[in-house]
């Protein structure tokens, strides 16, 4: 980094650049902002990232990144046991869970399996996965993986390893989002979504003819 900066600045727009998609220039006006106009919300942020850094692991049962060691999808009694979904990152469960459409259990792989970058079976956690079907009292394992070839790829050993135990293993579908105009939507979209169709539930009596 060019020495126009001090030390301590240099080090503190480099270690901000940590961040996903923020390059020099962003961390450079973070940096600039916090020393410039908020020193007391620089002190907060310090405080809460060494904190959350000390404190926060991963939930012994479902890998969900918490501070406790059993999180509170996994503690709560009104959930539905015999459904996990397995995701790729934290930020996909909150995703799933704010849409309300889920009620079952989690399992979070913290990524998807990347041999060109040495994350296998072992780094996803599925050792841990699979001790937990072994348990029994799981009926159906959701597949919530990324569309990408990485995401298929993880997808095909979860229902592997679901089959394994003779869990039945679905994965949630893509395709047109609500609102969404045909003309707009890219053809691997469409193909998905007409892959994924299902039959319309009615009776000949709507028909009103």
């Amino acid at each position: 980094m060019s020495n126009v900066y001090s030390p301590l600045l240099a080090d503190l727009i480099q270690a901000l650049q940590c961040l996903p998609g923020v390059g020099q220039k962003s961390a450079q006006r973070m940096a600039f902002h916090l020393l410039d106009r908020d020193r007391e919300a620089a002190r907060r942020l310090a405080r809460s990232l060494e904190s959350a850094a000390n404190q926060i692991g991963h939930c012994e049962q479902c890998r969900m990144l918490t501070e406790e060691t059993v999180c509170r999808f996994c503690r709560s009694t009104h959930r539905d046991s015999s459904k996990i979904c397995v995701l790729e990152t934290p930020a996909d469960l909150l995703a799933i869970e704010n849409s309300g459409a889920y009620d079952g259990r989690y399992f979070v792989l913290m990524g998807h399996l990347s041999p060109i970058d040495g994350i296998g079976p072992t780094e996803l956690g599925l050792d841990l996965l699979d001790a937990r079907l072994a348990e029994g009292g799981i009926n159906e394992v959701v597949v919530a993986t990324s569309v990408t070839v990485e995401g298929d790829a993880t997808a095909h050993l979860i229902a592997a390893l679901a089959a394994k135990h003779g869990v039945k293993a679905t994965r949630i579908a893509y395709g047109v989002p609500v609102g969404g105009e045909l003309e707009f939507i890219d053809s691997g979209t469409l193909s998905r979504a007409l892959l994924g169709r299902r039959q319309i539930e009615t009776s000949p009596e709507e028909a009103g003819l």
